[in-house]
């Protein structure tokens, strides 16, 4: 049995023999450890866009999540294609969250070896925090002592655009007998900010605001968007969900942004007045709060609109805290800013998850160690297995922002990736604009990642796209690997109501809860027909392009450039395009 459950995990240690009597490895020359320090990470210096600002004092408290390598990650991956390819005979097959934890779990030596390393720091059980998996453990030390675990420096770092500081390091190293059997350590070198993705202001004084109470609603989007027209654009308007005792729709929130309870009352009265008495549940994360008298853009962007495209589908609001501002001079409060870890690890040691979660956020992928990158994506691959659609915002930079230098010290001039976006496990949604037809908004984020292999599913699909674009954009990109977004849903003048008042947002922000919204009544289709949930998305999209609405028109310039254009088929601007309901549901009828 490989699962090393939390209460149990650091009782089985004892001085010699490891754990379960599985014996120590040690140096068969000197028969000690070999302590030397290897590097995990580094930076060649302070990324860009960021200053150092000054220097921690040695005992402000660090909350570290520390991933143990995974026994069978590549399983849980295997696994992953089949359940998610309508091809395959075990489609819609998911795991349980036990098998997950089973597959996933750290070998005993892995466990023996890290439980060594942290006992030789004087830390013990009671100090740790371990998964279900036993793949991620949890504790919290003083600035001082992580630069001896480490071998590192930390420095308190401000952003050039934005002020908002952040504690990190450099580098980091572990010693040679542990090195192999750690993944990643956060906080270390990670310098993501974690933006929410929405492009323009609330209240934008060049959109008309919708005033009229009585109901009658345009279906057209081509000016503002709201409900009405969404539901009538993607053929939703005539579909009435009734698996709503199992389906729900997850909306995760950062940045101390909170979703307002009258405000969605106040949005349904207005933009569907069917649906006033829609309703969001609320769960805290890491310190995540729920302060009703600061109603957030993102959150309550994400709830209207996910509320009244699923309604009357439960809808969860993830309210998870370890964000920004870290205060410089404050000596005592704990300080990670790694939000998806513990939105992830909090999401995976539950036995009941939601089977769609919309996500509006992220940030360039080159702020994000490789190692750190590839654990986070493959936490969303253990979800998918599982039987969850997770879906993200492609980003509002269209293939960069700024003068997009590579943060290697090449300074290159490349195309800048959002992360998650780019990770292949989930689904990454552009913007569209207009109606009759749509057209690829000039921020959809969109391109090809740094990091990730191209997935199989998408491989034929992208060469036809490649073989069009031929030496336009060449070097700037790698076409070799995953390419994002897959899919597009409207992301301009969405009409929000905030504090009372309806303003106007604009953003692949708005376009993930939509198309969330659209598969969460796809879920809720599939499970009244006693089938299951779809999981993973992408294999099933891309085998299926035909149910998507192809966006021809449009580019999403960035770099200096024009960047790329919508076209025939799949492109890096909307990808496969956005949802036709009737079209999709016939597909999976």
């Amino acid at each position: 049995m490989r699962i090393m459950h939390s209460h149990w995990l650091f009782g089985l240690l004892s001085t010699s023999t490891g754990i379960l009597g599985t014996p120590l490895v040690y140096d068969t020359t000197t028969g000690e450890r070999d302590t030397t320090f290897i590097v995990k990470h580094s930076w060649s210096g302070t990324p860009k866009g960021w200053r150092l600002h000054s220097e921690p004092t040695s005992d402000h408290m660090l909350k570290f999540h520390i991933g143990l390598k995974q026994g069978g990650i590549d399983e849980v991956i295997r696994h992953l294609y089949e359940v998610s390819d309508p091809a395959h005979i075990r489609y819609g097959q998911h795991l349980s969250k036990e098998e997950v934890d089973e597959l996933i779990s750290p070998t005993e030596e892995t466990t023996a070896t890290v439980s060594e390393w942290l006992q030789s720091h004087g830390i013990h059980y009671s100090d740790c925090y371990a998964s279900s998996a036993g793949d991620w453990l949890q504790l919290t030390v003083p600035i001082s002592k992580a630069e001896t675990m480490f071998n590192t420096q930390y420095h308190i770092f401000q952003h050039e655009k934005t002020g908002e500081y952040t504690l990190r390091s450099l580098n980091w190293s572990l010693p040679s007998y542990v090195h192999s059997h750690i993944d990643v350590a956060a906080p270390t070198t990670s310098f993501t900010r974690t933006r929410s993705m929405k492009k323009t202001s609330f209240l934008d004084p060049h959109v008309p605001m919708i005033d009229d109470l009585s109901g009658g609603l345009s279906t057209s989007c081509s000016t503002s968007v709201t409900p009405s027209c969404l539901r009538t654009l993607y053929n939703t308007a005539n579909y009435t969900p009734t698996a709503t005792n199992v389906n729900q729709i997850g909306i995760a929130g950062y940045l101390e942004e909170f979703a307002n309870f009258a405000d969605l009352k106040t949005f349904m009265q207005k933009f569907r007045s069917d649906a006033v008495n829609a309703n969001f549940t609320v769960t805290l994360i890491n310190g995540g709060a729920n302060n009703q008298a600061q109603p957030g853009i993102e959150a309550n962007l994400d709830t209207q609109y996910a509320g009244a495209m699923t309604f009357p589908t439960p809808n969860i609001y993830y309210s998870t805290g370890g964000s920004p501002p870290f205060i410089p001079d404050d000596n005592t409060p704990t300080n990670t800013n790694e939000p998806y870890l513990d939105w992830l690890n909090f999401i995976s040691n539950q036995t009941t998850i939601p089977q769609t979660f919309s996500t509006s956020y992220g940030d360039d992928e080159q702020t994000v160690p490789e190692d750190f990158a590839v654990r986070v994506c493959n936490g969303f691959a253990q979800l998918g297995v599982m039987g969850s659609s997770v879906l993200f915002s492609s980003g509002d930079d269209g293939v960069g922002a700024g003068e997009c230098l590579a943060n290697d010290g090449s300074d290159t001039i490349r195309f800048q990736p959002n992360f998650p976006a780019s990770c292949p496990y989930v689904t990454t949604v552009g913007a569209t604009v207009k109606t009759n037809p749509e057209q690829a908004t000039s921020f959809s984020g969109g391109g090809f990642s740094n990091y990730f292999a191209q997935p199989s599913y998408q491989a034929s699909a992208v060469l036809a796209f490649l073989t069009e674009l031929g030496t336009t954009n060449q070097g700037l990109f790698n076409a070799s690997s995953r390419a994002y977004p897959d899919v597009a849903a409207q992301g301009q003048s969405f009409q929000v109501v905030i504090g009372g008042a309806t303003g106007s947002v604009s953003g692949t922000s708005a376009s993930c809860p939509t198309f969330a919204g659209v598969i969460t009544l796809l879920n809720d289709f599939r499970l009244s027909n006693n089938k299951p949930s779809l999981g993973f998305l992408n294999p099933l999209i891309y085998a299926n392009p035909s149910a998507f609405n192809d966006i021809t028109k449009g580019n999403n310039q960035g770099c200096g450039t024009n960047g790329f254009s919508a076209g025939i088929g799949w492109d890096p601007v909307t990808g496969l395009g956005t949802p036709d309901f009737l079209k999709l549901q016939t597909l999976l009828g």
